[in-house]
């Protein structure tokens, strides 16, 4: 049965109720952006991933075949998630090896296959090719982090970019309508960096030919697929400007 209602001790004073917000939120546990359904206190504006408020005391990812990894409310020394790259702020899955990993509890739950109509994406700690987004092998300071890649090593999305640039446009407001910096259709445009390529091929837009676009179209499907991987598939307004993200390059 599916747990609907608890008590957590991040916040012991209230019964958090699982609901599926309208908008995004910063998740009250890891720290991290979230979408979709959540364990919330409305009184109290506290959300918490469902990853994050159901973690189990420890568990195994199949990239890291030999550590067990133990779960933590908070940790110390300036930890980075091995997947996406972003600082360790809250809770967090470590190993107790010298050299320990580290996942956000998202993470550690991200989807090592995705698929759909044939079309296959693997998770991987390796990059076969330079993400489409960055047009690099690294997401930062010699940090590989983790990336889907699709089966014939064409497509390859860093998680971080994409995290990234969602995370972004969440705090400009354009995810919530905060953003007053003009029209409708200049919040579109800058919802569009989501989408679009690198800098490099987006220079070349008006030459691209006929496999150049069918190879963006590809593109643009395994990018709104690693978003829904990622955050959970969004729902209500959320969706809407999530299709638009993808469909405007």
């Amino acid at each position: 049965m599916k747990v609907t209602e608890l008590e957590h001790p991040s916040h012991p004073n209230h019964i958090l109720m699982l609901k599926s917000s309208d908008t995004p939120y910063k998740c009250d546990g890891c720290k991290e952006l979230g979408f979709g359904p959540c364990f919330e206190c409305e009184d109290c504006n506290f959300h918490l991933h469902e990853e994050c408020a159901l973690a189990s005391k420890s568990s195994y990812h199949p990239l890291f075949r030999r550590c067990e990894l133990i779960f933590h409310e908070e940790t110390y020394g300036g930890r980075y998630c091995d997947a996406c790259g972003k600082d360790v702020l809250g809770f967090v899955y470590q190993c107790t090896h010298d050299n320990a990993h580290d996942l956000h509890p998202c993470c550690l739950k991200l989807q090592p296959k995705i698929i759909n109509d044939g079309f296959v994406l693997h998770l991987s700690d390796k990059v076969p090719s330079k993400c489409l987004k960055c047009n690099s092998r690294e997401i930062s300071r010699g940090i590989t982090g983790w990336s889907y890649v699709s089966s014939c090593g064409e497509f390859c999305y860093h998680v971080a970019c994409v995290k990234d640039l969602v995370l972004e446009n969440w705090r400009n407001g354009y995810f919530n309508g905060d953003n007053n910096n003009g029209s409708a259709q200049t919040s579109n445009l800058a919802l569009m960096r989501i989408a679009s390529p690198s800098n490099e091929v987006a220079r070349r837009k008006g030459r691209l030919g006929s496999k150049d676009i069918k190879f963006w179209r590809i593109a643009k499907m395994v990018l709104k697929l690693i978003i829904s991987a990622i955050f959970g598939d969004p729902t209500g307004g959320i969706a809407i400007i999530v299709e638009s993200l993808v469909s405007q390059y």
